[in-house]
């Protein structure tokens, strides 16, 4: 097929954090040194942020190397961290947990509340005053490679593609974006950046990504339980040994606060739902007291890294790299990752402009790997490598381990502790499960049904196109997952998309209401054989999120 072809010197895909931190550094060093490159963003969010959802604490580190003067600009980065408590719950019971057995790389002295989002927004507006040309509302769908399998740029969705394949009168053509790099900064589990690991084994042996789901409402709140600049995180009730998970709480402003809750995706009882303890942790008192008053105007769920430096890959690969949540740099015991993804963006550039301005125009940019491991990165995630896996054996020797490892050594324990199982491996049998019973009642002021708060999100997709989950096998959903595990892809996925449904008493059919998806990614990940394989919809489609 005949593609139109755009060309640039650098193709980014995703503007997230850390695609949008490489396509300003570029231009920076262009404007330092009287050159100039070309640069493009292919986002497939309807706009920048629409698709971006985190807590978000963000730790100024890699904004103060990327814009050193950005407290005399207008960015959305004015809420400090004030107070901070780190709490354990019971079922009825709240307990803080003293600063003094917190690990130092959980406080957050110095660092802001922030709406990802809404700074992405303005990292893009601020890139394309450099010169960088965006392109949001169009998703890159598949990888261009050469005849030398060197990765030359991507293939643009198509437009106007009805369900049957049919070209609609909105029909838009794919367009080839080509570059001399093209690096991928899709977010947690991108489905370019997957095919990229496989294709180039940028994994060592028997290394693999572990990941959580993260669940987040935005409410307006009229009461001063909680003031601006305070975070509140909170361990134990109700997951317990159930899952590895907790929960945040940041006064964004006066009257904004993000609530939020996450689960590891290593959880085995096949009857956990992570939505349902979500909105169980809301009905606690403590959690209460701080809605109180209170209304919910956003909903959204996302994916992230948790294999932190067990699970780093090779970055670079012919033709291009794979950088910040595409690539796992979360620290999970910091819980944010914006800053490691805006540094590795950083990085990027740097390695990218070398290479260039030098005409060297090499096929792959091998320092970049090098540059990583001297960079603050590789050091903090390094640090935290042990934290994760030692709650592998549950919630008290997880928190011990910590203990040990952050507050007695440091972090400079001679061993490195490994991550047991994939999440999809992690599951056990409906024999070897025990029931949780989760309320279906709620009561629309805490807590809520998951369509309503799909509505929350902005997510829409036309029903008209193609649905982009696909099952590799149409048989396996009821003779794998159903009988052996019941069905789990309707209880892990955070907005209904997967639901059981018996047509005229033939037995149990899965239906896939992909309109509802919020592209979390979270089905492509924990679908026990891996039979869920999320591709993109058409551009612009899917969630869009506002102040997230």
């Amino acid at each position: 097929m005949h593609l139109e072809e755009m060309k640039y010197d650098l193709v980014i895909v995703g503007a997230g954090p850390a695609g949008l931190s490489t396509a300003i550094k570029l231009k920076q060093l262009d404007k330092e040194n009287n050159t100039n490159h070309s640069v493009c963003i292919i986002e497939k969010g309807s706009e920048v942020g629409a698709h971006i959802l985190s807590g978000a604490i963000l730790d100024p580190v890699a904004l103060n190397e990327l814009l050193p003067n950005w407290k005399n600009l207008d960015l959305p980065v004015s809420t400090e961290v004030r107070n901070e408590k780190f709490s354990f719950l019971t079922s009825k019971n709240c307990f803080d947990i003293p600063k003094i057995l917190l690990p130092d790389d959980t406080k957050n002295k110095g660092n802001f509340i922030i709406s990802l989002g809404n700074l992405c927004k303005w990292l893009a507006n601020y890139a394309e005053k450099l010169g960088v040309d965006i392109f949001p509302g169009f998703t890159a769908k598949e990888i261009l490679y050469d005849n030398y399998e060197k990765v030359k740029g991507v293939i643009t969705g198509e437009k106007g593609i009805d369900k049957d394949g049919k070209k609609l009168d909105t029909y838009e053509p794919a367009i080839a974006l080509i570059g001399k790099q093209t690096i991928f900064a899709e977010g947690c589990r991108g489905h370019l950046g997957k095919k990229l690991i496989s294709k180039f084994n940028l994994y060592r042996n028997d290394q693999f990504q572990t990941f959580a789901l993260g669940l987040k409402e935005l409410w307006e709140i009229n009461n001063d339980v909680m003031s601006k600049g305070d975070i509140f995180h909170t361990i134990g009730w109700p997951l317990y040994n159930n899952a590895y998970g907790g929960s945040f709480l940041y006064k964004l402003s006066e009257n904004l606060l993000s609530i939020g809750f996450v689960v590891g995706l290593d959880y085995k009882n096949t009857y956990l739902n992570p939505y349902e303890e979500f909105q169980k942790f809301k009905t606690h008192k403590k959690i209460k007291a701080i809605l109180n008053k209170g209304k919910r105007i956003s909903y959204g769920a996302r994916a992230l890294n948790e294999g932190g430096f067990q699970s780093l890959p090779k970055f670079s690969f012919p033709g291009g790299l794979i950088i910040g949540c595409d690539a796992g740099t979360l620290n999970v015991l910091k819980i944010k990752g914006t800053h490691n993804a805006m540094k590795s963006g950083i990085i990027a550039a740097d390695t990218f402009y070398k290479d260039s301005i030098e005409n060297k125009n090499s096929l792959e940019l091998y320092e970049f790997n090098t540059k990583f491991k001297r960079s603050f990165i590789y050091k903090e995630l390094y640090k935290s490598r042990n934290v994760r896996p030692g709650f592998n054996k549950g919630l008290f020797l997880g928190t011990l381990n910590t203990f040990i490892d952050q507050k007695i050594l440091r972090g400079k324990a001679p061993w490195t502790l490994s991550h047991h199982k994939k999440d999809n491996n992690s599951l056990k049998d409906i024999k070897n499960s025990s029931k949780i019973l989760y309320t279906s009642k709620k009561d629309n002021i805490f807590s809520f049904d998951r369509l309503t708060n799909v509505s929350y999100s902005g997510t829409n997709h036309k029903e008209n196109q193609p649905n982009h989950l696909k099952l590799l096998k149409d048989t396996i959903p009821i003779e794998h997952n159903y009988n052996k595990y019941f069905s789990p892809e309707t209880r892990y996925c955070p907005a209904g998309v997967y639901e059981i449904i018996d047509i005229e008493n033939k037995g149990p059919t899965l239906q896939i209401n992909f309109q509802n998806c919020l592209h979390c990614k979270t089905c492509d990940i924990k679908d026990p054989l891996q039979n869920i394989n999320w591709t993109p919809p058409e551009g612009g489609d899917g969630p869009r999120y506002s102040n997230m």
